[in-house]
């Protein structure tokens, strides 16, 4: 068992302790610096649908990498991982129902499954961090906020549904730092795309997150939401697919790669 967090340096060895039981958190905070992705997996019969959905969908579901049809090792972005298992959790949809959570999909795990990453907000945290921007659940480790929306995606094929967003809470004075900061992240979600009255997009209690943890707004904050990459999951009850694996919200797969090289600036 692991006995200090601090003390795992590497993705590999993060994806290793999830994969071997020895972890189960929120992954925000894990890794600073490199790129955490969503899942999303499905069979291959609706995966041209769904990789035209992310492509006419970027802001929420900006693709990292996609696995062939049957494939465990993401092996562009983590070499040597394995999908069905170097995940903290998993959520299993059925006919657009939450039917478990699991830390492992062996059990399930069929031939022609075909595996989407998509780029994740938890991958600019650590430069918001940098640039001045307390990140209190980053520090933490409990769950950002996300919220499903009144903004409808664009739909592709059988797929559609609306957008999920995650919020942070952001001093005024620092807003505008925070919007220059993640538009250099376009492949994590990019720069926010709501500040402010969250009632505008849906939301009629911001102190009650459809997924994640509340957020306290203090005194001289502002909410500031970014399209995030639970959006499938909101899509898989809204479409209705046969089945539907994703990562628990919040439970991220953690890449080799570094926030850098995702970088446009």
């Amino acid at each position: 068992m692991l006995k200090e967090i601090d003390l795992i340096n590497s993705p590999a060895e993060l994806r290793n302790s999830f994969r071997n039981n020895e972890l189960t958190r929120p992954t925000s905070g894990l890794a600073p610096g490199f790129v955490q992705a969503n899942l999303a997996i499905l069979p291959r019969k609706n995966a041209f649908d769904f990789l035209l959905f992310c492509q006419r969908n970027p802001k929420p579901c900006p693709l990292i990498e996609v696995l062939e049809p049957g494939e465990i090792e993401a092996k562009l972005t983590a070499p040597g991982s394995d999908v069905r298992n170097d995940v903290p959790l998993y959520r299993v949809y059925k006919n657009g129902v939450l039917e478990e959570e699991i830390k492992s999909l062996e059990n399930i795990w069929e031939k022609d499954f075909v595996t989407f990453m998509l780029g994740c907000s938890f991958s600019f945290e650590a430069a918001l961090q940098n640039n001045g921007i307390r990140l209190p659940h980053f520090e933490k480790g409990t769950n950002v906020s996300m919220y499903i929306t009144n903004i409808e995606t664009a739909s592709a094929g059988e797929f559609s549904g609306p957008m999920v967003v995650s919020m942070r809470s952001i001093p005024q004075e620092k807003v505008v730092r925070a919007v220059q900061v993640t538009s250099r992240f376009p492949s994590v979600h990019g720069s926010p795309i709501h500040v402010g009255s969250p009632e505008a997009i849906g939301i009629s209690d911001i102190s009650k997150p459809d997924f994640g943890d509340s957020t306290e707004i203090n005194e001289g904050e502002v909410p500031v939401f970014w399209a995030c990459g639970v959006t499938p999951q909101s899509v898989a009850m809204s479409s209705k697919p046969e089945i539907m694996i994703t990562h628990a919200p919040g439970y991220m797969f953690i890449t080799d790669k570094k926030d850098e090289e995702y970088s446009v600036l």
